[in-house]
C-alpha cells in the first residue's frame, strides 16, 4: 500500500476512534444486538430502527480499541438509511474485503481493508459487523450475542 494512502486510512481510523458517530443508546429501537471480544476487551451493543424494509437509525454503544470503535462509527454512517438488503450487501462487502483482500466499498470504509495486514486486527475490525449482520438476521445459528469466539469471526 502506498505510505500516503496508507496515512490518509490511518487518519481516518483515528479520527473515527476519537470523535464516533452514532454513539449512544437509541431511543424507540427494534433490535438490539450485544458483541464481545473477550481476548481483547471490545464490546458494543448495536441497537437498530428498522421499519419497511429499512435501516432507519443505528447507534452503538460500547468500548474497545481504535480499529473497533472506528469501525462501528463508520458502518452506522454507512448503513443508516439503506433498505436491509442493502446493509446486508454492504456487511458481506466488508467481511469479504478484510478477510480476503477482495474489493472494498469506496470512500471511508476502504481503510478498513488495511487491517488485513494485521490479523489479529481482524476481529476488532468485523465485531460491529457481525453485530450488523446478526441484527439482519443473516447470521446462521445465531444465538442473540455476537463473540468472536463462537467462530464466526475468524
Amino acid at each position: 500500500m502506498d505510505s500516503n494512502l496508507s496515512d490518509l486510512y490511518q487518519e481516518i481510523i483515528l479520527d473515527h476512534a476519537k470523535r464516533p458517530l452514532n454513539r449512544g443508546v437509541l431511543e424507540g429501537a427494534t433490535v438490539t444486538v450485544p458483541a464481545e471480544n473477550p481476548t481483547c476487551g471490545d464490546e458494543v451493543t448495536l441497537q437498530l430502527r428498522v421499519a419497511d424494509g429499512r435501516v432507519e437509525d443505528v447507534r452503538f454503544t460500547g468500548q474497545g480499541c481504535a480499529i473497533c470503535m472506528a469501525s462501528a462509527s463508520m458502518m452506522t454512517r454507512a448503513v443508516k438509511g439503506k433498505t436491509c438488503q442493502e446493509a446486508g450487501a454492504l456487511f458481506q462487502q466488508v467481511h469479504d474485503g478484510i478477510q480476503t483482500g477482495s474489493p472494498m466499498p469506496k470512500g471511508e470504509i476502504g481503510a478498513l481493508g488495511g487491517v488485513r495486514e494485521f490479523p489479529q486486527r481482524v476481529k476488532c475490525a468485523l465485531l460491529s459487523w457481525e453485530a450488523l449482520r446478526e441484527a439482519l438476521g443473516l447470521r446462521k445459528g445465531s444465538s442473540g450475542t455476537v463473540t468472536t469466539e463462537d467462530g464466526d469471526l475468524s
